[in-house]
């Protein structure tokens, strides 16, 4: 099962040191029954596709609260076993959990398939959604459209291989 973990480039740094993607159960998105039925989609790709934007979403929630670390949205793909990841029953209706996941035990940093980054020219838009975020959790429209300006911009792929080159570098 392909799950899209949201994390920040500092927290790629940390799961590029330790060989480990955050602390378990790692929080991640994926394509769920719920995310199924939301997109109203029999397309996989399309699926995937949008499982990934939510990731990209949480990311940009972790930006929000490190204003200290880099202004870049990152999603890691990782390949885990059927039945490692699992929804919470919990949260099934609540529609800022559309599509995560929870995937238990350990998560290696080897099992990646690829890293979704943003450009550098998407700092601005990024930033500016960051600090609009809580504004547009209260219902501000205005700041839902600075948030939904971070989307417009699409999340580049990079090979796992290229993940010390994106950790030393700024574009």
């Amino acid at each position: 099962m392909r799950v899209y973990v949201p994390l920040t480039l500092s927290g790629l740094a940390e799961a590029y040191k330790t060989g480990e993607l955050g602390a378990e159960p790692v929080v991640a998105y994926a394509v769920t029954p719920a995310l199924r039925e939301w997109y109203l989609s029999e397309d996989i790709e399309e699926l995937e596709y949008a499982a990934l934007g939510r990731a990209a979403l949480a990311s940009l929630r972790l930006l929000a609260a490190d204003p200290g670390t880099a202004r870049r949205r990152v999603v890691v793909a990782v390949d885990v076993p059927d039945g490692a990841a699992t929804t919470d029953p919990d949260r099934g209706l609540d529609p800022a959990a559309l599509g995560e996941v929870r995937v238990a035990g350990p998560v290696p940093l080897a099992k990646a398939a690829a890293v979704h980054v943003d450009a550098s020219d998407a700092e601005p838009d990024v930033t500016a959604a960051a600090e609009a975020l809580e504004a547009a959790d209260r219902g501000d429209d205005d700041a839902q459209f600075v948030v939904d300006g971070a989307e417009d911009h699409e999340l580049l792929w990079y090979a796992t291989q290229e993940i010390p080159n994106l950790l030393g570098s700024t574009d």
